[in-house]
Protein backbone atom coordinates (compact mmCIF):
# COMPACT_ATOMS: atom_id res chain seq x y z
CA UNK A 1 0.00 0.00 0.00
CA UNK A 2 1.12 3.02 -0.93
CA UNK A 3 0.41 7.04 -1.68
CA UNK A 4 -2.19 6.25 1.58
CA UNK A 5 -4.47 4.34 -1.36
CA UNK A 6 -5.63 0.95 -2.07
CA UNK A 7 -3.76 -0.10 -5.24
CA UNK A 8 -3.70 -4.17 -5.12
CA UNK A 9 -6.92 -5.78 -4.20
CA UNK A 10 -7.61 -9.80 -4.54
CA UNK A 11 -10.85 -11.37 -4.77
CA UNK A 12 -12.43 -14.26 -4.05
CA UNK A 13 -15.48 -15.43 -6.03
CA UNK A 14 -14.65 -12.74 -8.43
CA UNK A 15 -16.95 -14.00 -10.99
CA UNK A 16 -20.18 -14.25 -8.61
CA UNK A 17 -22.75 -12.57 -8.62
CA UNK A 18 -21.76 -9.76 -6.27
CA UNK A 19 -18.21 -9.89 -6.78
CA UNK A 20 -18.17 -9.60 -10.50
CA UNK A 21 -19.84 -6.68 -9.89
CA UNK A 22 -17.40 -5.28 -8.20
CA UNK A 23 -14.46 -6.02 -10.57
CA UNK A 24 -16.60 -4.29 -13.44
CA UNK A 25 -16.56 -1.10 -11.12
CA UNK A 26 -13.07 -1.37 -9.96
CA UNK A 27 -12.12 -1.41 -13.66
CA UNK A 28 -13.82 1.56 -14.37
CA UNK A 29 -11.74 3.53 -11.29
CA UNK A 30 -8.35 2.41 -13.56
CA UNK A 31 -6.93 2.91 -9.59
CA UNK A 32 -6.30 -0.77 -8.87
CA UNK A 33 -4.86 -4.04 -9.49
CA UNK A 34 -7.07 -6.83 -9.32
CA UNK A 35 -6.30 -10.28 -8.67
CA UNK A 36 -8.72 -12.97 -8.82
CA UNK A 37 -8.27 -16.27 -7.05
CA UNK A 38 -9.24 -19.48 -8.35
CA UNK A 39 -8.94 -22.95 -8.06
CA UNK A 40 -6.47 -24.83 -9.81
CA UNK A 41 -8.95 -26.39 -11.89
CA UNK A 42 -11.41 -23.79 -12.77
CA UNK A 43 -11.96 -23.07 -16.50
CA UNK A 44 -13.62 -19.40 -15.06
CA UNK A 45 -12.67 -16.46 -17.46
CA UNK A 46 -11.89 -13.01 -16.35
CA UNK A 47 -12.13 -9.50 -17.74
CA UNK A 48 -9.26 -8.19 -19.81
CA UNK A 49 -7.33 -6.30 -17.19
CA UNK A 50 -7.84 -8.99 -14.26
CA UNK A 51 -4.82 -11.07 -13.18
CA UNK A 52 -5.28 -14.71 -12.23
CA UNK A 53 -4.05 -16.38 -9.22
CA UNK A 54 -4.71 -20.31 -9.61
CA UNK A 55 -4.72 -21.31 -5.95
CA UNK A 56 -5.18 -24.67 -4.19
CA UNK A 57 -7.35 -24.00 -1.08
CA UNK A 58 -6.38 -27.29 0.63
CA UNK A 59 -2.79 -25.64 1.01
CA UNK A 60 -1.91 -22.34 3.64
CA UNK A 61 1.29 -21.52 1.85
CA UNK A 62 -0.58 -21.39 -2.26
CA UNK A 63 -2.93 -18.55 -0.77
CA UNK A 64 -0.24 -17.10 1.22
CA UNK A 65 1.87 -16.88 -1.47
CA UNK A 66 -0.96 -15.57 -3.98
CA UNK A 67 -1.78 -13.25 -1.39
CA UNK A 68 1.32 -11.58 -0.36
CA UNK A 69 1.60 -7.52 -1.67
CA UNK A 70 -2.08 -6.91 -1.99
CA UNK A 71 -3.52 -4.20 0.03
CA UNK A 72 -7.05 -5.66 0.29
CA UNK A 73 -8.80 -9.39 0.05
CA UNK A 74 -12.57 -9.53 -0.96
CA UNK A 75 -13.95 -12.75 0.15
CA UNK A 76 -16.98 -13.97 -1.61
CA UNK A 77 -18.11 -17.63 -1.01
CA UNK A 78 -21.18 -19.67 -2.73
CA UNK A 79 -23.60 -20.72 0.38
CA UNK A 80 -23.22 -24.09 -1.65
CA UNK A 81 -19.23 -24.30 -0.47
CA UNK A 82 -18.26 -27.69 1.22
CA UNK A 83 -16.05 -26.19 3.41
CA UNK A 84 -16.76 -24.93 6.41
CA UNK A 85 -13.75 -23.90 7.41
CA UNK A 86 -12.41 -22.39 4.31
CA UNK A 87 -13.06 -18.99 4.88
CA UNK A 88 -11.22 -19.18 8.35
CA UNK A 89 -8.27 -20.31 5.84
CA UNK A 90 -8.70 -17.60 3.84
CA UNK A 91 -8.79 -15.21 6.46
CA UNK A 92 -5.66 -16.82 8.67
CA UNK A 93 -4.00 -16.98 5.01
CA UNK A 94 -4.01 -12.89 4.51
CA UNK A 95 -3.52 -12.41 7.91
CA UNK A 96 -0.01 -14.24 7.69
CA UNK A 97 0.93 -12.78 4.00
CA UNK A 98 0.12 -9.11 5.64
CA UNK A 99 -2.89 -8.16 4.28
CA UNK A 100 -3.78 -5.36 5.99
CA UNK A 101 -7.56 -5.39 5.06
CA UNK A 102 -10.20 -7.89 4.90
CA UNK A 103 -13.73 -7.70 3.46
CA UNK A 104 -15.25 -11.13 4.82
CA UNK A 105 -17.95 -12.99 3.47
CA UNK A 106 -20.46 -11.24 5.50
CA UNK A 107 -22.89 -9.76 3.05
CA UNK A 108 -26.56 -9.33 4.85
CA UNK A 109 -28.16 -7.01 7.40
CA UNK A 110 -26.43 -5.28 10.56
CA UNK A 111 -23.64 -8.16 11.58
CA UNK A 112 -23.76 -6.35 14.97
CA UNK A 113 -27.37 -7.15 15.41
CA UNK A 114 -27.57 -10.03 18.14
CA UNK A 115 -31.39 -9.51 18.11
CA UNK A 116 -31.51 -10.80 14.83
CA UNK A 117 -28.15 -13.11 14.46
CA UNK A 118 -29.11 -14.79 17.70
CA UNK A 119 -32.12 -16.06 16.18
CA UNK A 120 -31.79 -16.35 12.60
CA UNK A 121 -30.44 -19.32 10.79
CA UNK A 122 -27.92 -17.07 8.70
CA UNK A 123 -26.73 -15.83 12.09
CA UNK A 124 -24.48 -18.46 13.35
CA UNK A 125 -22.49 -17.29 9.87
CA UNK A 126 -22.51 -14.18 10.50
CA UNK A 127 -20.75 -14.54 13.81
CA UNK A 128 -18.43 -17.02 12.59
CA UNK A 129 -17.34 -15.13 10.33
CA UNK A 130 -17.13 -12.25 11.87
CA UNK A 131 -15.21 -13.64 14.54
CA UNK A 132 -12.85 -14.84 11.98
CA UNK A 133 -11.61 -11.15 10.99
CA UNK A 134 -11.72 -10.01 14.92
CA UNK A 135 -9.42 -13.06 15.24
CA UNK A 136 -7.08 -11.64 12.64
CA UNK A 137 -6.52 -8.53 14.13
CA UNK A 138 -6.34 -9.15 17.46
CA UNK A 139 -3.43 -11.60 16.43
CA UNK A 140 -1.56 -9.33 13.53
CA UNK A 141 -3.17 -6.02 12.82
CA UNK A 142 -5.36 -6.95 9.74
CA UNK A 143 -8.19 -4.62 9.78
CA UNK A 144 -11.52 -5.43 7.95
CA UNK A 145 -14.63 -3.54 6.75
CA UNK A 146 -18.52 -5.39 6.27
CA UNK A 147 -20.62 -4.30 3.13
CA UNK A 148 -23.46 -4.21 5.01
CA UNK A 149 -26.31 -4.68 2.14
CA UNK A 150 -29.15 -6.50 2.82
CA UNK A 151 -30.64 -9.28 0.43
CA UNK A 152 -29.78 -8.98 -2.87
CA UNK A 153 -33.33 -7.40 -4.44
CA UNK A 154 -33.21 -8.54 -7.70
CA UNK A 155 -32.09 -12.30 -7.47
CA UNK A 156 -34.86 -12.29 -4.11
CA UNK A 157 -37.74 -11.11 -6.19
CA UNK A 158 -36.82 -13.24 -8.85
CA UNK A 159 -36.94 -16.70 -6.51
CA UNK A 160 -40.42 -17.42 -5.99
CA UNK A 161 -42.48 -17.40 -2.48
CA UNK A 162 -39.44 -18.63 -0.33
CA UNK A 163 -37.83 -15.81 -0.92
CA UNK A 164 -39.27 -12.29 -0.64
CA UNK A 165 -42.80 -13.87 -1.40
CA UNK A 166 -43.47 -13.19 -4.47
CA UNK A 167 -44.01 -16.01 -7.87
CA UNK A 168 -43.98 -13.26 -10.63
CA UNK A 169 -44.97 -15.69 -13.10
CA UNK A 170 -47.99 -16.92 -11.69
CA UNK A 171 -48.91 -13.64 -9.68
CA UNK A 172 -48.73 -15.67 -6.51
CA UNK A 173 -47.32 -13.82 -3.46
CA UNK A 174 -46.97 -15.19 0.35
CA UNK A 175 -47.12 -12.14 2.22
CA UNK A 176 -45.98 -12.13 6.23
CA UNK A 177 -48.29 -10.54 8.67
CA UNK A 178 -49.54 -7.81 6.93
CA UNK A 179 -46.68 -7.01 4.96
CA UNK A 180 -46.09 -3.90 6.53
CA UNK A 181 -42.04 -4.05 8.02
CA UNK A 182 -39.51 -2.67 6.20
CA UNK A 183 -35.90 -4.05 5.39
CA UNK A 184 -32.98 -2.81 3.27
CA UNK A 185 -32.26 -4.20 0.45
CA UNK A 186 -29.61 -3.69 -2.25
CA UNK A 187 -29.12 -4.62 -6.39
CA UNK A 188 -26.06 -6.00 -7.38
CA UNK A 189 -24.86 -3.12 -9.03
CA UNK A 190 -25.08 -0.72 -6.10
CA UNK A 191 -23.14 -3.38 -4.31
CA UNK A 192 -20.38 -3.39 -6.94
CA UNK A 193 -20.65 0.40 -7.03
CA UNK A 194 -19.86 0.88 -3.44
CA UNK A 195 -16.91 -1.70 -2.99
CA UNK A 196 -15.50 0.30 -5.94
CA UNK A 197 -16.01 3.99 -3.99
CA UNK A 198 -14.84 2.81 -0.75
CA UNK A 199 -11.21 1.59 -2.02
CA UNK A 200 -11.01 4.73 -4.44
CA UNK A 201 -10.86 6.46 -1.17
CA UNK A 202 -7.78 7.83 0.71
CA UNK A 203 -6.82 5.03 3.51
CA UNK A 204 -5.94 7.26 6.51
CA UNK A 205 -6.98 10.72 7.06
CA UNK A 206 -3.52 12.61 6.60
CA UNK A 207 -2.27 15.99 4.62
CA UNK A 208 -5.35 17.63 5.31
CA UNK A 209 -7.86 15.71 3.89
CA UNK A 210 -11.46 16.60 5.17
CA UNK A 211 -13.75 13.78 3.37
CA UNK A 212 -13.94 10.27 4.28
CA UNK A 213 -11.31 7.96 4.26
CA UNK A 214 -11.37 3.85 4.24
CA UNK A 215 -10.39 4.20 8.23
CA UNK A 216 -13.39 6.12 8.62
CA UNK A 217 -15.36 2.24 8.67
CA UNK A 218 -12.36 0.61 10.35
CA UNK A 219 -13.15 -3.01 11.73
CA UNK A 220 -16.60 -1.95 10.88
CA UNK A 221 -19.80 -1.84 8.49
CA UNK A 222 -20.41 -0.13 5.19
CA UNK A 223 -23.95 0.68 5.19
CA UNK A 224 -25.44 0.45 1.90
CA UNK A 225 -28.74 -0.18 0.31
CA UNK A 226 -31.44 0.46 -2.90
CA UNK A 227 -34.41 0.67 -1.06
CA UNK A 228 -36.15 0.36 2.69
CA UNK A 229 -39.57 -1.48 1.30
CA UNK A 230 -41.82 -3.75 2.94
CA UNK A 231 -43.42 -6.85 1.09
CA UNK A 232 -46.47 -4.69 0.54
CA UNK A 233 -43.97 -1.98 -1.13
CA UNK A 234 -42.51 -4.48 -3.36
CA UNK A 235 -46.26 -5.90 -4.83
CA UNK A 236 -47.13 -2.42 -5.45
CA UNK A 237 -44.19 -2.13 -7.40
CA UNK A 238 -44.99 -5.24 -9.27
CA UNK A 239 -48.72 -3.99 -10.03
CA UNK A 240 -47.16 -0.77 -11.40
CA UNK A 241 -44.67 -3.05 -13.72
CA UNK A 242 -47.49 -5.16 -14.56
CA UNK A 243 -50.10 -3.46 -14.69
CA UNK A 244 -51.80 -5.35 -11.83
CA UNK A 245 -53.81 -4.96 -9.06
CA UNK A 246 -54.24 -7.09 -6.10
CA UNK A 247 -57.42 -8.67 -7.54
CA UNK A 248 -55.25 -10.45 -10.20
CA UNK A 249 -53.05 -11.90 -7.85
CA UNK A 250 -53.43 -14.74 -5.40
CA UNK A 251 -52.19 -13.60 -2.05
CA UNK A 252 -51.92 -15.80 1.04
CA UNK A 253 -51.20 -14.05 4.03
CA UNK A 254 -48.94 -16.15 6.79
CA UNK A 255 -47.36 -15.18 10.53
CA UNK A 256 -43.71 -14.80 9.98
CA UNK A 257 -42.99 -16.64 13.03
CA UNK A 258 -45.16 -19.42 11.78
CA UNK A 259 -43.24 -19.21 8.24
CA UNK A 260 -39.90 -19.36 10.49
CA UNK A 261 -40.96 -22.29 12.52
CA UNK A 262 -41.73 -23.98 9.71
CA UNK A 263 -38.88 -23.51 7.75
CA UNK A 264 -36.78 -24.40 10.67
CA UNK A 265 -38.91 -28.11 10.52
CA UNK A 266 -38.33 -28.45 6.96
CA UNK A 267 -34.92 -27.55 7.71
CA UNK A 268 -34.29 -30.52 10.27
CA UNK A 269 -36.01 -32.57 7.59
CA UNK A 270 -33.06 -32.43 5.30
CA UNK A 271 -35.32 -29.67 2.75
CA UNK A 272 -33.69 -26.60 1.90
CA UNK A 273 -36.46 -25.08 1.26
CA UNK A 274 -36.73 -24.85 4.83
CA UNK A 275 -33.55 -22.71 4.87
CA UNK A 276 -34.79 -20.19 2.49
CA UNK A 277 -37.99 -19.83 4.43
CA UNK A 278 -37.01 -19.53 7.86
CA UNK A 279 -33.84 -16.99 6.30
CA UNK A 280 -36.11 -14.50 4.55
CA UNK A 281 -39.44 -14.73 7.42
CA UNK A 282 -37.08 -13.78 9.81
CA UNK A 283 -36.66 -10.46 8.63
CA UNK A 284 -40.35 -9.56 7.97
CA UNK A 285 -40.91 -10.04 11.92
CA UNK A 286 -42.27 -6.82 13.22
CA UNK A 287 -39.35 -5.60 14.88
CA UNK A 288 -37.72 -4.76 11.67
CA UNK A 289 -34.79 -6.69 12.00
CA UNK A 290 -34.03 -6.13 8.58
CA UNK A 291 -34.51 -2.34 8.71
CA UNK A 292 -30.70 -0.87 9.58
CA UNK A 293 -31.06 2.41 7.85
CA UNK A 294 -33.11 3.30 10.64
CA UNK A 295 -31.07 2.74 13.39
CA UNK A 296 -27.46 3.32 11.76
CA UNK A 297 -28.47 5.06 8.65
CA UNK A 298 -26.63 5.19 5.13
CA UNK A 299 -23.19 5.59 3.92
CA UNK A 300 -24.64 6.09 0.00
CA UNK A 301 -23.94 9.71 0.11
CA UNK A 302 -20.34 9.41 1.47
CA UNK A 303 -19.66 6.92 -1.21
CA UNK A 304 -21.45 9.53 -4.10
CA UNK A 305 -23.81 6.11 -4.77
CA UNK A 306 -27.01 7.70 -7.07
CA UNK A 307 -30.76 7.14 -5.78
CA UNK A 308 -32.05 4.06 -7.66
CA UNK A 309 -35.75 3.71 -9.05
CA UNK A 310 -37.51 0.42 -7.40
CA UNK A 311 -39.24 0.35 -10.62
CA UNK A 312 -36.71 -0.27 -13.08
CA UNK A 313 -35.27 -2.81 -10.59
CA UNK A 314 -38.27 -4.67 -10.27
CA UNK A 315 -38.81 -4.15 -14.25
CA UNK A 316 -35.46 -5.50 -15.20
CA UNK A 317 -36.48 -8.93 -13.02
CA UNK A 318 -40.12 -9.23 -14.40
CA UNK A 319 -38.09 -8.93 -18.18
CA UNK A 320 -35.85 -11.50 -17.14
CA UNK A 321 -38.11 -14.02 -16.05
CA UNK A 322 -40.39 -13.57 -18.93
CA UNK A 323 -37.56 -14.10 -21.23
CA UNK A 324 -35.79 -17.08 -19.55
CA UNK A 325 -38.55 -18.29 -17.71
CA UNK A 326 -36.71 -19.30 -14.96
CA UNK A 327 -34.96 -17.56 -12.21
CA UNK A 328 -32.20 -20.08 -12.76
CA UNK A 329 -31.90 -19.32 -15.81
CA UNK A 330 -31.25 -15.55 -15.03
CA UNK A 331 -27.85 -13.91 -15.58
CA UNK A 332 -27.14 -11.92 -12.29
CA UNK A 333 -23.48 -11.36 -12.85
CA UNK A 334 -22.17 -8.08 -14.47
Amino acid sequence: MSNNRINKVAIVGATGHVASHVVKHLLATGKHSITALTRQESTATFPPGVNVARVDYTSNESLITALKGHDFLMITLPGSHKDASLHTKIVQAASIAGVPWIMPNIYACDPFNNTLNDTWVFGNHVKTSLADVQAAHKETGTNHVILACGFWYEWSLSHGENSYGFDVANKKAVICDEGAARANTSTFALCGKAVAALLSLPVKREGGITGPVIEDWKNNAVFVASYRVSQRDMLESLHRVLGTTDAEWSIEYQSSEERVRSGYERLAKGDFVGFMMALYSRIWYPTEDGDYETSKGLDNGKLGLDKEDIDVSTKWVVEQLASVGDSRKITFSA
